[in-house]
């Protein structure tokens, strides 16, 4: 997402940094990448194919389902015509003949969900996609889902501060279906002095961030949380946090603290 231009709207700023960045992502032994037809549009899955295709090994995920008018702008458009439009193009875009693991951006509500659930089964079956998501649901459209098709993956908004897809994540951890939170690496309040996220920074002199992505992998098995960036300094940090164990009594401090900034 962060390799595009602002209001994730064209080319970034610095392409080359942007390219820099991708090629590093098997330097530092990232296997998983989450991008989108919307992110530029087009742009992203562009950059991501020319730096690092053909992959060797690097699970390309993408998304479909979300049409763009300008920047920060999102439009759902969930027709089963265009859904299997979104898979062709980003097969050809990304170079590959089958994707990954492809997810339904959000679930238009403007067209009957099976409708859409269906084209996912069909081109599961067809072999356009391999595995199969949802983005930004609840339980139970992932149940109603499941009686379509296998649901592979769920990208809801998530984060220390944000916690209104809890019972999203807890029932993603009881099946089994990987969870990949969007926005991990909010913080806010809990950064200040004296507060139990400052303690752990002096104790461990990991950053904030790092932190905080320590806190995701550890409250779930299946989480694969996504933080975005365009530069090469900032993924070398972000990844340096799967190294990162928090105790489980700074886990706890941390998610009290947490509760109360967001009650």
């Amino acid at each position: 997402m962060r390799v595009t231009g602002e209001g994730i709207w064209g080319e970034p700023k610095d392409r080359a940094e942007s390219l820099r960045t991708l090629r590093r992502l098997p330097e530092l032994q990232v296997d998983f990448i989450d991008t989108a037809d919307s992110y530029g549009p087009f742009v992203s899955e562009d950059l991501i194919a020319e730096a690092l295709a053909p992959y060797k090994g690097i699970v390309v995920a993408t998304k479909g389902g979300l049409t763009r008018h300008g920047p920060g702008i999102w439009l759902p458009v969930g027709r089963p015509e265009y859904l299997r439009q979104c898979v062709l193009m980003s097969l050809r875009r990304l170079k590959v003949e089958q994707i990954g693991l492809w997810q339904l951006h959000r679930i238009d509500p403007k067209v009957p969900r099976d409708e859409q659930f269906g084209v996912i089964a069909d081109m599961l079956k067809e072999g356009l996609i391999k595995h199969a998501g949802l983005s930004q649901v609840s339980v139970e459209d992932i149940e109603a889902a499941r009686k379509v098709f296998p649901v592979a993956s769920v990208q809801n908004l998530y984060n220390l501060i944000d916690r209104t897809s809890e019972d999203v994540l807890d029932y993603c951890t009881a099946q089994g279906i990987g969870f990949i939170p969007w926005f991990p690496l909010a913080a806010g309040d809990l950064a200040k002095p004296g507060t139990a996220l400052d303690a752990i920074v002096a104790k461990t002199g990991a950053t904030p961030s790092q932190i905080a992505l320590a806190w995701m992998l550890k409250r779930s098995p299946v989480m694969l949380p996504i933080p975005g960036t365009g530069k090469v300094a900032h993924l070398e940090d972000n990844v340096r946090a799967a190294g990162l164990v928090l105790s489980d009594e700074d886990f706890r401090a941390l998610d009290a603290q947490a509760r109360k900034v967001s009650a």
